[in-house]
């Protein structure tokens, strides 16, 4: 168990690392510190996303036995991914971090003029991504030990499935990096929100009726029948995930509707949400 873990310890901090440098120092770009380190951020979870859906995709096409047939990646990058979200809370921390002392909060070497201010940025960072950070602690305190001893092997298509669901964040995050660089009006911003909302909708919410009926179609059972034919903490557990998706999902809605409605002042951007 250990080996995937340290190498998701190593991969992920040090490819934000490698991206940060070299962004910093390609002659053709000179990117100052805090543009390197959100777009080096964005980088790294799109990464980790690529990785997970195709894992997943794997995982969940060979398992033809939805509850029996197990598959190695899916205890194996379960492992790899644990450090992730460990370190994507401290890289969400420093993109606020740069955020605010590019307000004009911080002293001329960038460093918070006082220890209060400091805890002024840890507690709008906390209060801002609050629900990212959640999300984030219940994936390595909850979720893993629960897919790694509670399951006992079994239900790896399901696990398959839930990995799918990293399929949207590369075009939140390409969503937020052409923010960044005030791209909303481009035709390629537009393009990205619509996937974004598309991909979304297919792998983060309709992803939980699409389990509930294919476990349904394995039983034997209507789908509106497999709530009440399972047991209620799996209900539960799944109304837990569902819900963090059902918010941003409605954010970008939000976001898409007043992007592409015609404005004559520019419109905000769709990705107003995460991961």
């Amino acid at each position: 168990m250990l080996t995937p873990m340290v190498a998701g310890g190593v991969v992920f901090p040090g490819l934000f690392l490698l991206s940060k440098k070299t962004l910093q120092r390609l002659p053709q770009l000179r990117w100052e510190e805090a543009d390197a380190v959100t777009v080096s951020a964005r980088l790294v979870s799109s990464v980790q996303a690529i990785m997970a859906s195709t894992a997943g995709y794997i995982v969940s096409t060979s398992c033809k036995h939805i509850i029996d047939d197990q598959h190695w990646l899916s205890s194996a990058y379960t492992q790899f991914a644990v450090p992730y979200f460990i370190y994507d809370i401290y890289a969400m921390f420093l993109c606020h971090w740069h955020k605010h002392q590019v307000k004009g909060h911080g002293g001329e070497d960038g460093t918070p003029r006082a220890l209060g201010s400091t805890w002024a940025v840890v507690r709008g960072y906390l209060h801002k991504e609050f629900l990212m950070v959640l999300h984030h602690a219940v994936m390595v305190l909850v979720c893993f030990p629960l897919s790694v001893v509670w399951r006992q092997g079994k239900g790896d298509f399901f696990l398959g499935c839930m990995l799918m669901a990293e399929v949207s964040t590369p075009f939140v995050c390409l969503g937020k990096i052409l923010i960044q660089y005030k791209q909303q009006h481009t035709l390629l911003h537009k393009v990205n929100g619509a996937l974004m909302l598309l991909s979304f909708l297919c792998c983060r919410v309709l992803l939980f009726p699409y389990l509930y009926w294919a476990y349904g179609r394995h039983a034997g059972l209507s789908l509106l029948a497999v709530p009440l034919a399972i047991p209620a903490h799996v209900n539960l557990g799944a109304a837990l995930l569902l819900a963090p998706q059902l918010y941003w999902f409605f954010l970008i809605c939000r976001g898409a509707c007043r992007l592409f409605r015609p404005r004559s002042s520019p419109p905000p951007s769709p990705c107003q949400t995460q991961d």
